[in-house]
């Protein structure tokens, strides 16, 4: 049977055919207009959707798997609940992660106002700007933090370029390495979101959010299939499992937050995490912010979500590797208050407890 690797670490791709074209693209980008971009972007949709594997706009090849194993946990104890260590902690059943990437000066104009919506409604979100694309004013990552939030690298420059070649890629750790003891962050998103999963561990940060669960709109198209964090050696893994702003609002030229409050349920169900990319550079007009106070809203309804920094739910996860059930009870050190969770069987289905 293939191991979960196989899918975390997107091997069922095997060569990755598009790179050549993707290349290109990229090389080129610079020269098209906007409005040519998202024409092509648009015109190459339909097709993107017609992927077979992984499913979109919710892939459960892992999940099926978690529930197999706790199954056999069950089956193991004859029937009764099993004490487990728990996914999230603080007894929340699903975990959520607001997230914004800034693509040029246009988001930066824009980062005060949607920080102010996002604590009217008792949100902390993280702010991923790109190194030496655009001006960052003096003060600016002073004030993110001030409101409870964290800075993110978003790569030196947006280009599409840093996972193009090994030699690129080497070439651009030293810088990256560099803005993250300037900065003082602790995790990474590629531009594009961009990747290789033999180089992720190299990259000099606690945490990375470059790899989808599942998006077949974005250049590199594909997911690891997970709604879970996973690690590469030492760099917590946190999917990108909500679709894209951008792909709803330009590509599939959506005008309604359903995909993202049907997605959510899905991840919440099942215990997921629920990690949302909304750019300031697509928020500007008043429609748009509305669209995401919306979401806002139905988010803060749900019960049982832990809303947390990405930062903080990397460092769970750590704590969490070190975590152990013994005589039903829970062993080990963590910052975070965590209780024993219980796989249990309700009406037929393996739940789990928190």
């Amino acid at each position: 049977m293939t191991g979960d690797r196989h899918f975390l670490e997107e091997r069922y791709r095997g060569d990755d055919r598009r790179a050549g074209l993707r290349r290109a693209y990229y090389r080129a980008k610079p020269l098209l207009p906007r409005r040519a971009q998202l024409a092509l972007r648009r015109a190459y949709a339909p097709v993107q959707a017609r992927a077979a594997f992984p499913a979109w706009p919710a892939e459960d090849v892992l999940v099926r798997r978690d529930l197999q194993r706790r199954r056999a946990l069950l089956d193991a104890a004859g029937g009764a609940p099993v004490a487990v260590v728990p996914t999230w902690p603080h007894r929340a059943r699903f975990a959520v992660a607001l997230t914004h990437d800034v693509e040029g000066p246009a988001g930066v104009d824009n980062v005060l106002r949607v920080l102010d919506l996002e604590h009217r409604h008792g949100f902390v979100s993280s702010w991923n700007f790109v190194a030496e694309w655009y001006p960052i004013p003096n003060g600016l990552f002073d004030a993110v933090r001030a409101a409870g939030c964290e800075i993110g690298l978003h790569g030196i420059r947006h280009d599409g370029r840093l996972f193009e070649s090994r030699e690129r890629f080497e070439a651009e750790l030293p810088r990256i390495a560099h803005y993250v003891r300037e900065w003082g962050v602790e995790g990474f998103r590629s531009p594009a979101t961009h990747r290789n999963a033999d180089w992720m561990a190299e990259l000099p940060v606690a945490y990375d959010s470059s790899f989808p669960d599942t998006d077949p709109f974005e250049p590199q198209a594909g997911g690891c299939c997970s709604i879970l964090p996973f690690r590469f050696g030492d760099v917590v893994e946190l999917p990108i499992t909500l679709p894209q702003d951008h792909t709803l609002w330009e590509v599939l030229r959506d005008r309604s937050i359903e995909r993202w409050v049907q997605k959510a349920s899905w991840i919440a169900r099942h215990g997921g995490l629920a990690t949302l990319i909304v750019h300031p550079d697509y928020v500007v007009d008043e429609d748009r912010l509305a669209l995401y106070e919306q979401f806002l809203v139905w988010l803060r309804a749900q019960e049982g979500a832990w809303h947390a920094l990405p930062r903080d739910i990397a460092r769970w996860w750590r704590e969490r590797e070190l975590l152990e059930m013994r005589d039903g009870r829970l062993h080990g050190e963590t910052s975070f208050t965590a209780d024993v969770a219980w796989v249990r069987e309700r009406d037929g289905e393996v739940v789990l407890d928190p």
